[in-house]
């Protein structure tokens, strides 16, 4: 018997690896990720992505689209010369990216800076879009 539990026995590496993808394991890596305020959803006319980027101007951000991936980044500088008493605004960097489907045309996009928010709006592509049919 003890025999055939050695044979069936855990290896740790597979517990580390099976923790790898549990979770809700203190092991996993994949959802380890700096949470970025992001809102992404479909409208009537594409897909739209929101970030929450109070603080920052149109000059701070990039929009990249490479291939069928958006990437939105923000290179955050900290000011060297302020002397900070309390600091509780998060003004870190952040690369954050997307794939998209190709059903979305990513070269007509549209951003815009409202509010703290940036929007950006992929519209379907023409041959892709969503069409109603009518039934006879």
């Amino acid at each position: 018997m003890t025999t055939y539990l050695k044979e069936w026995a855990i290896d740790p590496f597979d517990i580390v690896w099976k923790n790898f993808f549990d979770g809700h394991s203190n092991y996993n890596t994949l959802q380890q990720k700096i949470n970025y305020p992001v809102d992404i959803y479909e409208t009537e006319n594409g897909l739209c992505f929101e970030l929450a980027v109070v603080g920052l101007d149109r000059e701070d951000l990039e929009i990249l689209v490479e291939g069928d991936t958006l990437r939105v980044t923000h290179d955050g500088k900290q000011d060297q010369e302020r002397t900070y008493i309390a600091k509780g605004i998060a003004r870190r960097s952040f690369d954050l990216a997307w794939k998209v489907a190709s059903k979305f045309e990513l070269s007509k996009l549209n951003a815009k800076l409202e509010k703290g928010l940036l929007i950006v709006d992929i519209p379907y592509s023409e041959s892709k879009a969503p069409k109603k049919i009518s039934i006879k």
